[in-house]
C-alpha cells in the first residue's frame, strides 16, 4: 500500500513538474486579464475579447510551426515580410491575373513552402545558418512586396472571398478556428508522430540523429518549408481582413511570433518544447499588447514593455535550458 502511494505522489511530481512551464503561463495570462480588466473597462467586452483572439490567431497560426523550427535549433526571421510578399502574391494572382481563389490559394501556400525550404536547403547544403538566410529573405520579400505592387493596396475584389475568410463563424473568427486546427494538428504531430519525435531528437542531439541515418537535412528542410507555407496562408487570411494585399502588413510580425514561442518555454537551443506552451504564450502576447492600447500606453513605451518580456522570456529560457542540459546529462 505504501508503495503504490509513494509511486502514486513521484507520478503527481512528475507531472508538476512536466507542467511548471504552462501552469506559471496560465496563471500569468489570468494576472494579465484581472490587471487589464480593472484598467481599461473595455478589456473583457465580447468585441475586444474578439479582437484579442483575432489578433492572436494571424501570430499562432505561424508559431505552431516555427515552434518546430526552434526545436529543430533553427530559426525563420522572415515570416513578417513573407506575410506581405504572398499577400500581394495572392491579391494580384486573383485580380491581376484572373487566377481562381482556390487555385490562387494553393500556388501561394506553395511558393511559400517553397521560400521556406531554399532557407533550410541552404542551411544543409552549404552550412548557412538559418538566421542568416531568413535575414536575407526578410528584406527581399518585404522590398519584393512594394515593388511587386508599387507600395499600393491590391484590392481584391471578390466579396465572398472577404466574408468566408475575413469573417465570423458561430460568433469567433474564422481565422481564429484555423488557428486552433493549427494547433491540435502541430499538437498531434508533436506527441504522437515519428516526424515530431526526430525533430525533438534532431534539437536534443543531431550527430545521434544523423548517426541513426535519419535524415537530419529532411527533417530541417521540411520544418522550414512548413513556417514558410503557414506564414503565406496568413498573408491569405490577412488579405480577406483587410480586403487587399498591402505590401506593409505584418511590420513586426515575426517578432511576435519568435516572442510567443519563446514565452511558451522552447528553449532556444533546440530539443524542447510543447505546443500548449506556445499556445499560452500566444494569448500573453495578445493580452498584453491589447491590453497596453486600451489603457493608453505610448506606442514607444508599448515596444519598450514588450522588449522588457521577450527579454525576460530569453532570460528564463536560457535557465531551463541548463536546467534541461543537467537533467539530460544525469
Amino acid at each position: 500500500m505504501a508503495l503504490s502511494q509513494n509511486s502514486m505522489n513521484a507520478r503527481q511530481q512528475r507531472w508538476w513538474a512536466g507542467h511548471r512551464n504552462e501552469l506559471g503561463l496560465l496563471l500569468a495570462l489570468l494576472a494579465l486579464v484581472g490587471v487589464f480588466s480593472l484598467t481599461a473597462p473595455n478589456f473583457l467586452t465580447d468585441r475586444n475579447l474578439v479582437n484579442i483572439l483575432r489578433a492572436a490567431s494571424y501570430v499562432g497560426i505561424i508559431a505552431f510551426p516555427m515552434t518546430f523550427v526552434i526545436i529543430a535549433g533553427e530559426i525563420d526571421i522572415s515570416v513578417g515580410p513573407a506575410v506581405a510578399f504572398f499577400g500581394i502574391a495572392f491579391a494580384k494572382a486573383v485580380s491581376a491575373y484572373s487566377i481562381g481563389i482556390p487555385a490562387a490559394i494553393a500556388l501561394v501556400i506553395a511558393g511559400g513552402a517553397t521560400v521556406g525550404a531554399c532557407a533550410g536547403w541552404l542551411k544543409v547544403r552549404y552550412a548557412v545558418p538559418t538566421f542568416i538566410s531568413t535575414l536575407a529573405l526578410w528584406g527581399a520579400l518585404r522590398g519584393g512586396a512594394r515593388w511587386w505592387s508599387d507600395a499600393l493596396p491590391v484590392i481584391i475584389p471578390s466579396r465572398e472571398f472577404r466574408t468566408v475568410l475575413g469573417g465570423d463563424l458561430l460568433g469567433i473568427p474564422v481565422v481564429a478556428w484555423i488557428m486552433f486546427a493549427t494547433f491540435f494538428v502541430f499538437a498531434y504531430l508533436a506527441r504522437f508522430s515519428r516526424y515530431g519525435r526526430h525533430i525533438y531528437a534532431l534539437g536534443a542531439n543531431a550527430s545521434a540523429v544523423e548517426a541513426l541515418g535519419i535524415g537530419s537535412g529532411r527533417l530541417r528542410i521540411l520544418a522550414m518549408a512548413s513556417t514558410g507555407a503557414f506564414a503565406a496562408l496568413v498573408g491569405v487570411l490577412t488579405d480577406a481582413r483587410l480586403g487587399s494585399g498591402n505590401s506593409n502588413a505584418a511590420s513586426g510580425l515575426e517578432f511576435d511570433v519568435i516572442a510567443a514561442v519563446i514565452v511558451g518555454g522552447t528553449l532556444l537551443t533546440g530539443g524542447h518544447g510543447k505546443m500548449t506552451g506556445t499556445l499560452l504564450g500566444v494569448l500573453v502576447i495578445a493580452c498584453l499588447s491589447n491590453g497596453l492600447v486600451l489603457i493608453g500606453v505610448d506606442p514607444d513605451v508599448q515596444a519598450v514593455v514588450r522588449g522588457g518580456v521577450i527579454l525576460l522570456a530569453v532570460l528564463v529560457n536560457a535557465w531551463l535550458a541548463k536546467k534541461f542540459l543537467a537533467r539530460t546529462k544525469a
